[in-house]
């Protein structure tokens, strides 16, 4: 009753559902790789080429290696060095935002300067604009006096005559537009 209908006699040490597992798991396995043979292969070696490439790229990469030391006080002076480095490099970094802050001040003293003067010239009762406008060209002109002289601007002529009309056709040379007749046309 135990012993397998058709099939062969079980092993020394191998029960029979173990042997038809074994000849399943060899059914299927030889079935695909019949069917998918070729894929496999090819997977398999794409994995072998990266998995050489990533050897090799970890064995490139820059880093401390243990293999060569280094002297001790090398490596301090080199530190030294670097925070001296970060230390000049941060004064100067404050360096530039206290003078940031010294002309953002400037700025904001000059535009309230310039609010209390508008404030001022409109309780008078007078333009405040005429005066902001007046206030900025001394302000500009007090710059632009000590840094440079300017030049006066030369007269310059105008492009076209005062009476130039392009409408009427005059002064505009020898191109001129009229109008065309009015009424019926003259084709029949």
């Amino acid at each position: 009753m135990e012993g397998g209908g058709g099939g062969a006699a079980p092993g020394p040490g191998r029960p029979a559902f173990e042997r038809e597992g074994l000849e399943l798991l060899q059914q299927t396995v030889g079935s695909l790789l019949a069917s998918y043979g070729w894929y496999v292969l090819l997977l398999c070696a794409a994995l072998y080429v990266v998995a050489q490439k990533v050897s090799r790229s970890g064995a490139a990469r820059p880093g401390p290696r243990p293999a060569a030391p280094e002297e001790p006080d090398l490596v301090v002076k080199r530190q030294e060095a670097l925070a001296a480095a970060r230390l000049r490099m941060q004064e100067e970094l404050n360096a530039q935002a206290e003078k940031y802050k010294e002309k953002q001040k400037q700025i904001e003293e000059e535009k309230r300067r310039q609010k209390i003067a508008m404030w001022e010239s409109m309780q008078e009762g007078k333009s405040y604009k005429g005066n902001l406008k007046l206030n900025q060209q001394e302000l500009e002109s007090g710059a632009s006096t000590s840094s440079t002289v300017s030049k006066p601007k030369a007269n310059k002529r105008p492009l076209r005559s005062g009476g130039y009309n392009p409408l009427s056709g005059e002064g505009g040379g020898t191109c001129s537009w009229r109008p065309g007749r009015r009424g019926p046309s003259a084709g029949g």
